[in-house]
């Protein structure tokens, strides 16, 4: 453990005060100690609270568990169960209309609709790189993916399969017939671009000269020293194309106008993650999270690491500026807006200890440091700025329900005070992840009427606490039957029609949950454009890659239009919502219950292993079918919570459990070999990364919530210890 420093009751880990006192606090005007004596105040009267509306959630469940336990055998009695809820004060009644009233709101959340990254914020490569994503090559996404198919000759070969990339152009130019028409003719056509008296021009192969059908759509230019056109750049629903001229590469040869490639801003807002991504358990590593993230808001966060055989240096994209129409100079983002994701009310902090010497809740500690830290960018101090109506974006996970939604918004103003901001400077993200939170949304929502700016849906997590919740009602659906059920598509739809009613649509951003297969682009272009068609002005995607791809959608779909027209339907029944998801007499073959035992337990370990021995809180890990599914902790938390309630149910028994446990720990170590410091699961089954799978599986009913986070952290604990870190 590291060096101590008190100050006014708070023992606080010398490598934190120090990232504070020489790294944070300089240029804020807002004095380290000061702020520490502000933090201390917090702890001793928000810490009594948060331990209340944790005892809150158990009571809740407890009562839930009871209402079950005593009609079992009989059938569900649905209009009982909705009374019961509201009984208890599970379910309240929802609040009259009202509109949020958030203010300071940047474009890419309020008015632009496009892909959202999610990354972990710990590792400064990879944060880097998703906030550099706001653009996107379009040729490379396409050439480097199966978005483009490689029959008949099209396969990704060598340095450059000319027929490969003739497909690439072709797609790309029926791409810009979409989304930026010409008035005649087609991009197909095209043989030369210009720009003559403030006009977007195009030459067709037939001699013809003509322009867009929608002139307004052309926003700017750029020129090399000699007055060549560099570069056009193109608007279609608040979403910019620059299509980017150059003749030294060979997909030059394919075609005669000299296009490059076509960028397409891609990836318009980016969550930079501290919870469900990342592995930091102690004060080191919650350090390491801190300083990435001050390196963002400072902008002065660099990467060196190898490729290729070279040494690379990464660090945040510039600005891009262009000549406009009318002739003057003018900038648009080269990054995507940051929002950062604190953890939830659960989880403590050995980084900080209390008064009592007990670590302290780590969500207060996340608010407070990632907020003085965003100071820097809110007084333009920051090389490249994020917000530029000078707002923070923090989202918020893991809530239940609107009294835990107002403990926030209250820590969020006592913050401000401390570190003298305006009031409702910081705003807030809510997800909407928990059974409580969906049934009370609107109530939720109107707890932060004056900073709520996001809300969006979650298959996993959400799933995980439907599981938790209704544990005692009976077995579960499978995984993939639950994907049709009854309460979770009125439970997309019950959200997105919360967050319109409440003045979302222009205001605030309503999300979709993550394509999860970074590998399988062509499949994820077949089927993520039903997100902006639902009403979602973003959507999560795995990668920069899918980000460029996924823009494609949002120029498909104008999100606004579809608000308004979503906004004349009949919402979602809070009947559906409450429909457990049970099978009340299981026929699965015992081949379809190993398969989804194996199922489940195969990507357990997969991502348990990497957690716990390796501290990686996201990472691509091959599923049992050895495709690779970008991961995090909300897949440990479905899988447990869904082995924990067959076992409870007798659907599998403890025997049938440790032995698929064996033979996936035995998959899972093929899947790694060559690995670098991979532990071995097999033979002996004795790893803390094995014994952490077990634990969340045979008490998985008695974890608060069915949540991962306190047995990742206790065996992760365990292995730094044991390795002396």
């Amino acid at each position: 453990m590291s060096e101590r420093i008190e100050i006014d009751g708070l023992q606080i880990a010398d490598s934190l005060y120090e990232l504070v006192k020489n790294e944070i606090a300089p240029g804020t005007g807002v004095q380290c100690d000061e702020a520490w004596a502000g933090f201390a105040q917090i702890v001793r009267e928000l810490t009594p609270l948060n331990r209340a509306l944790l005892s809150r959630r158990d009571e809740l469940q407890s009562q839930i568990d009871a209402w079950h336990l005593e009609r079992k055998g009989q059938s569900h009695d649905a209009a009982a169960y909705m009374a019961f809820l509201k009984q208890i004060g599970y379910l309240q009644e929802p609040p009259a209309d009202f509109q949020i009233g958030t203010e300071n709101v940047d474009a890419e959340i309020a008015t632009t609709a496009g892909p959202q990254l999610v990354v972990p914020v710990s590792n400064a490569r990879y944060a880097l790189n998703a906030c550099n994503a706001r653009w996107g090559s379009l040729f490379d996404a396409l050439y480097g993916t199966d978005a483009i198919d490689e029959d008949d000759g099209a396969e990704r070969k060598g340095h450059f399969n000319p027929v490969r990339g003739a497909r690439v152009i072709a797609y790309a130019k029926a791409f810009l017939d979409d989304a930026a028409p010409l008035q005649d003719g087609s991009y197909a056509d095209a043989i030369a671009y210009n720009v003559r008296d403030g006009e977007f021009r195009v030459m067709l192969s037939s001699g013809q000269q003509t322009g867009l059908k929608d002139p307004s759509q052309f926003r700017g230019y750029q020129q090399d020293r000699d007055g060549n056109v560099n570069s056009l750049l193109l608007k279609n629903n608040s979403l910019h194309i620059e299509i980017h001229f150059n003749t030294d590469h060979p997909i030059h040869q394919l075609h005669p106008t000299g296009i490059r490639d076509i960028y397409l801003e891609a990836a318009v807002s980016t969550i930079m993650d501290c919870e469900d991504s990342v592995a930091a358990v102690d004060a080191d590593d919650k350090v390491n999270v801190y300083r990435n993230w001050l390196g963002l808001m400072k902008g002065d966060l660099e990467a060196s690491f190898e490729k290729g055989g070279r040494s690379l240096t990464r660090r945040l994209n510039p600005d891009r500026r262009y000549l406009s129409p009318e002739g003057r100079y003018f900038e648009i983002p080269g990054r995507s807006l940051m929002l950062i994701r604190n953890v939830g009310h659960l989880m403590t902090t050995d980084a900080v200890l209390d008064q009592e010497g007990e670590e302290v809740f780590e969500g207060l500690l996340d608010a407070f440091i990632t907020s003085y830290a965003a100071l820097h960018d809110i007084q333009g101090n920051s090389l490249f700025p994020n917000s530029r109506t000078g707002s923070v974006y923090i989202v918020k996970p893991k809530q239940h329900g609107p009294d835990e939604v107002a403990f926030t918004v209250d820590l969020f103003a006592r913050i401000e005070a401390i570190l003298k901001l305006a009031p409702n400077t910081l705003k807030l993200g809510i997800m909407d992840e928990e059974r409580r939170t969906t049934l009370n949304l609107k109530a939720c929502i109107r707890e932060a009427r004056e900073r709520c700016i996001f809300i969006n849906t979650g298959f996993l997590d959400r799933t995980g606490d439907e599981i938790h919740t209704s544990m005692e009602a009976g077995p579960m659906l499978r995984k993939s039957d639950m994907k049709e059920s009854r309460w979770l598509k009125a439970y997309e739809q019950w959200n997105v029609d919360t967050g319109l009613a409440c003045g979302f649509s222009g205001r605030a951003q309503i999300g979709k949950g993550m394509w999860t297969m970074p590998d399988r682009m062509s499949a994820m272009m077949q089927s993520k454009q039903v997100h902006p068609e639902a009403g979602a002005n973003t959507a999560w995607v795995p990668s920069p890659t899918a980000a460029t791809l996924h823009a494609i959608h949002y120029h498909r779909v104008c999100v606004r239009e579809v608000q308004q027209s979503l906004m004349q339907r009949t919402p979602a029944s809070p009947d559906d919502l409450l429909a457990i998801p049970v099978v009340e007499q299981p026929d699965w073959t015992d081949e379809a219950i190993q398969e989804e035992l194996d199922n489940n337990i195969q990507g357990l370990l997969g991502y348990v292993v990497r957690w716990v021995d390796q501290g990686e809180g996201a990472s691509k890990v091959p599923d049992i079918n050895n495709i690779g599914l970008m991961e995090d902790r909300a897949t440990l938390r479905i899988s447990s919570q869904h082995v924990a309630n067959w076992l409870h149910h007798g659907i599998v028994n403890e025997e049938q459990v440790m032995e698929s446990l064996r033979r996936m720990g035995q998959m899972v170590d093929r899947q790694n070999i060559g690995a670098s410091h991979y532990i071995n699961m097999s033979p002996n089954y004795i790893s803390l990364a094995f014994q952490a799978a077990q634990d969340m599986i045979f008490h998985g009913r008695q974890v608060p919530n069915g949540y991962t986070e306190p047995t990742l952290h206790r065996r992760r604990r365990e292995l730094k210890r044991a390795l002396g870190g």
